[in-house]
């Protein structure tokens, strides 16, 4: 099985460039914010085990997320639900990217995005369709924002009890789905999203 490897980075490090890599969690659940990360890997001290976080059980996530905070230089952003209903899902997500790479300093020079559209970025980016399982950086920053994300759907569960956020974190799973035939949506419902809007009457 391929594993994400350090090259772009390195050869970006060779023209000069002070390189990030960008990915995010949560576009596509029914409820809670949308997270984002950029991380710059320090070449000498990479942890060992960097992969598409799709990929890691939610243990080795959480064993990974410590020593990429300590190792690498990190940024976070988080965009809420009620933004989301504002701007929709894809304004939201570089917004988030954005926002992660600003808290960045020095700011990185070259962005490399999982994806296959960049955000507006204050610097150059690139794309990389699977990029999570294929840049150690973005792999990084896979890991960063979902186990973000993770913790905080976490904590909402305990503040809006009843909807499983926990488990599901957000998802569009059959026991959320039932929760919210149940008790209705919260505030961290993503009004604008169909299943919502539907039970909604909207």
């Amino acid at each position: 099985m391929p594993v994400p490897t350090f090259d772009r980075e390195a050869a970006a490090l060779a023209k000069g460039f002070i390189v990030c890599g960008i990915d995010e969690a949560g576009r596509g659940p029914w409820a809670g914010p949308v997270v984002a990360a950029a991380v710059v890997l320090d070449p000498a001290r990479i942890p060992k085990g960097l992969n598409d976080s799709k990929k890691l059980s939610e243990a080795r996530r959480e064993a990974l997320f410590a020593p990429i905070m300590e190792q690498a230089r990190c940024g976070i952003g988080i965009v809420s639900a009620q933004r989301i209903d504002e701007i929709n899902i894809l304004r939201a997500t570089y917004e988030a990217m954005a926002e992660a790479l600003r808290h960045l300093s020095p700011l990185p020079t070259l962005a490399l995005v999982d994806g296959n559209r960049a955000p507006p970025l204050p610097c150059r980016a690139e794309t990389i369709v699977g990029g999570d399982g294929a840049c150690l950086s973005i792999a990084a920053a896979s890991i960063i924002a979902k186990v973000t994300r993770d913790r905080l759907m976490a904590a909402l569960d305990r503040d809006h009890p009843g909807y499983g956020f926990a488990g599901h974190k957000g998802y569009g799973t059959a026991a959320h789905a039932d929760a919210l035939r149940r008790i209705g949506p919260c505030a961290e419902h993503r009004k604008s999203f169909a299943p919502i809007r539907l039970l909604l009457g909207n």
